[in-house]
């Protein structure tokens, strides 16, 4: 298969997860600003899973972009990555509905989670396709501070959603913050390529 067509098809994933979280919005009942303070919570919702699937898009889209080759690992790993991200239309509409209560906000984290980790599958295969710890790639990720901080940070969230729902979603912002920089460690590499 051809990278372009494992993007693509990525993107047309990710585009309807958007679409199915904006959907779940609902329009307020009245016309002033107390009707919309009663939405509050599933926009809040909403804006936070957007930048999550806004940032892995952005990381997706570099990643794909250094790869040779797509293989079948890639390709399963790939699914395995939409999938944790498709449940996020749901976890974000109970968290949401549900005002940020325990539960909801564990189960968000946990979908966090497992995406972080199936990034990190898809990742790990992408390196060893373009040749491994000795790479350009791999160079460019350097540590990954970011990428293994983050894991560590919504398992911790999960587990504080229970006595403090408001720690762990203060966390999930806390790492979608941390992401929102845009990440050009991969663009250097694809311009040095000239692929950009």
């Amino acid at each position: 298969m051809e990278k372009n067509r494992l993007e693509a098809f990525s993107d047309g994933v990710l585009a309807i997860i958007i679409t199915i979280m904006v959907l779940e919005l609902k329009v307020p009942k009245g016309a002033d600003l107390a009707a919309l303070a009663t939405v509050g919570p599933v926009f809040l919702s909403y804006v936070l899973s957007f930048l999550y699937v806004g940032i892995y898009w952005n990381n997706h889209h570099h990643l794909i972009k250094v790869c040779r080759r797509v293989n079948g690992g890639i390709m399963w790993a790939n699914l395995h990555l939409l999938f944790w991200l498709s449940l996020l239309p749901f976890v974000t509409g109970w968290v949401g509905e549900n005002h940020f209560q325990s539960t909801p906000s564990a189960c968000y984290g946990l979908v966090l989670l497992l995406s972080a980790i199936a990034y990190y599958v898809l990742q790990t295969l992408i390196l060893s396709d373009t040749g491994g710890a000795r790479s350009r790639v791999a160079a460019a990720l350097g540590r990954d501070w970011k990428g293994k901080l983050s894991p560590v940070l919504y398992a911790l969230a999960v587990g504080l959603s229970f006595p403090s729902p408001a720690t762990a979603n203060a966390i999930y912002l806390l790492v979608a913050l941390l992401w929102l920089i845009p990440d050009r460690r991969l663009e250097r590499v694809l311009a040095e390529e000239g692929e950009g």
